[in-house]
């Protein structure tokens, strides 16, 4: 217990003095080159989200039905699930990495995560009361349910970590974080327990997955996934020197309630639209960022875009080892926790996993 605790302590002034000079990109326009390239990256991958799926349908069928759409059967399949699916892997992706990456730096923590926070279990929770007490069977209502669990575990969450003298540092936010979410997952194991008609209508959902997706569930997030990009970036200079500590920020001129609470509303906004379109996904919000400060360091104005292309780009290639790995698909968040959990094991051992 004493290590895991060690792991989460604030780092020191050298632990981040070395992280900042561990990024392989050191100069702007290397950074630039390799976000570019990142890009690229992602776009191959996307188009070749739709030509790759469960179904047998030619590279050539595939090809018309995106140039000139139709209503025969193809046609509908591509245009109809696997291009609303790719958008929605692009969306989800770029929510979960971003909004991971906002709690590392808010928590100054390398190990926050929206599930290790509890918000993915908030807005599980409510998704589920929403189908038991609510009645809700349609996907795209789910997003308003997801808000409101999220939201609330983020103050729930904030509330019990802050309470003391010592205020809300990372090892208590973490700490309530996993509390609430043990929790909250267990009520939900016994709400769909006990009600076995729940427990058949969101199973997919659970399992996280992008399967049947259709477009009015992309289009039905997209604003909110807008608005919270556009909050994260906006206080991505701020971030960097919350990650400095209270004291030496607000002596920097930065205003850091302000910063964390329009973070705090960036992190609700995607975190529910992602989870309430393709359900709980796993450690996706631990692995991007990591790999994005391996890159450039510690500056929040570059780990902030580089998340936003990895962590789509993780989520895609999980989405596709599921549909070919496994006859009839496996669901994409159980191949990002395949994935995911050993990461986690080894960013525990190292010891950069102390300094953000």
């Amino acid at each position: 217990m004493s290590a895991d605790l060690d792991s989460l302590r604030l780092p020191t002034a050298a632990a981040r003095a070395r992280e900042a000079s561990t990024g392989i990109a050191r100069s702007t326009a290397s950074r630039w080159l390799l976000l570019v390239a990142a890009l690229v990256v992602l776009a191959t991958i996307a188009v070749g989200s739709l030509f790759i799926g469960s179904g047998t349908i030619s590279a050539a069928e595939v090809w018309r039905a995106l140039s000139q759409g139709g209503d025969d059967t193809n046609a509908i399949l591509v245009t109809g699930f696997r291009l609303p699916r790719m958008l929605l892997a692009i969306g989800v992706g770029a929510a979960l990495g971003l909004a991971g990456a906002m709690m590392q730096a808010v928590t100054r923590n390398p190990l926050a995560d929206p599930g290790i926070l509890g918000v993915n279990a908030g807005a599980y929770i409510a998704v589920v009361l929403a189908v038991a007490i609510a009645g809700t069977a349609d996907l795209s209502s789910y997003v308003w349910w997801s808000f409101a669990g999220a939201g609330l575990a983020s103050v729930i969450v904030y509330v019990i970590g802050s309470r003391g003298r010592a205020g809300a540092t990372p090892v208590r936010l973490v700490l309530a974080g996993v509390a609430l979410s043990a929790a909250l997952q267990g009520v939900t194991f016994a709400i769909t327990i006990r009600n076995p008609d729940i427990f058949d209508k969101i199973r997919f959902w659970q399992a996280g997955s992008l399967q049947n997706r259709q477009m009015d569930v992309f289009l039905g997030v997209l604003p909110f996934l807008i608005v919270g990009v556009v909050l994260a970036l906006v206080v991505s200079r701020s971030l960097n020197a919350v990650a400095l500590g209270d004291d030496l920020a607000t002596s920097l001129g930065t205003k850091v309630l302000r910063t964390r609470v329009l973070s705090v509303v960036a992190i609700t906004l995607l975190c529910g639209s992602a989870t309430a379109a393709a359900g709980p996904i796993a450690f996706l919000g631990l692995m991007s960022p990591y790999l994005a400060r391996a890159i450039v360091g510690p500056d929040q104005r570059w780990v902030l875009p580089f998340t936003m292309v990895f962590a789509p780009i993780i989520f895609l290639l999980s989405d596709l080892v599921g549909r070919v790995a496994v006859p009839g698909e496996m669901p994409v968040g159980i191949v990002t926790a395949f994935v995911g959990a050993p990461l986690l094991i080894v960013l525990i051992r190292r010891s950069k996993a102390q300094g953000l």
